[in-house]
């Protein structure tokens, strides 16, 4: 899952990051309001936290062009302003969800888990495709009953592939949602294949049909 922390306070962006990263998240970080919209112009977040008071802008304002350019993501507004104008104002624009400083991080973790069951996964915690079984809880895999150890790029991916099942995903794609924004560093994405193979045997190992489809030239599509 990656999410994008758009906050001027660096040590609190910071800590946020390093609580996300600890429970697997691909983390970004933008300081500014031209920063914010230039990553969520670029790049792809299934959750987006965004500060109302930014350098340059309204967090508000930020709010609104995400939502004029039909980004999936869910966001939460985090501030230190308690106003209740300033939580409706939000609300209505379109944020998912609006939580006030100081707040304990392992609040914002389940706020956020929230926002993305429900924005990608129709609120379940545990999602049914087929013979499998994934725990977003627990960060498990089972087919047919039976455990799949995956790496935490495998489980991502698999993640991934699901929720836009029957759609095909790019290389390009794959690749910023497993690396983030560092994907365009790499002269090609060599890795996703090797990710992708890894992930079709141990599936196939425990009894898996193969439900991910290679797409000549496009990508890859989890199809049932």
């Amino acid at each position: 899952m990656k999410l994008l922390i758009v906050e001027d306070e660096s040590m609190l962006a910071q800590s946020i990051s390093d609580c996300f990263s600890g429970e697997g998240y691909i983390c970004e970080i933008a300081v500014t309001y031209a920063e914010g919209l230039e990553k969520i112009m670029q790049y792809e977040y299934d959750c987006i936290l965004l500060d109302v008071m930014l350098p340059g802008g309204s967090g508000i304002t930020l709010l609104e062009e995400i939502r004029s350019l039909q980004k999936p993501a869910g966001v939460i507004i985090i501030s230190a302003r308690n106003a209740l104008e300033d939580k409706v104002s939000g609300l209505k624009t379109g944020a998912d969800d609006y939580l006030t400083k100081p707040f304990h991080l392992s609040e914002l973790s389940a706020r956020v888990y929230s926002v993305i069951r429900r924005k990608k996964f129709e609120s379940v915690n545990v999602i049914k495709e087929a013979e499998v079984e994934i725990d977003l809880l627990a960060k498990t895999v089972h087919v047919h009953d039976r455990h799949v150890v995956l790496t935490k790029k495998e489980f991502d991916l698999l993640l991934f592939l699901v929720s836009n099942r029957n759609w095909v995903s790019s290389k390009s794609a794959l690749a910023e949602h497993l690396s983030g924004d560092t994907a365009d560093m790499f002269s090609n994405h060599d890795y996703v294949y090797a990710h992708i193979k890894n992930l079709k045997r141990k599936l196939s190992e425990a009894g898996c049909a193969d439900h991910i489809k290679t797409v000549y030239g496009m990508g890859y599509k989890w199809e049932t």
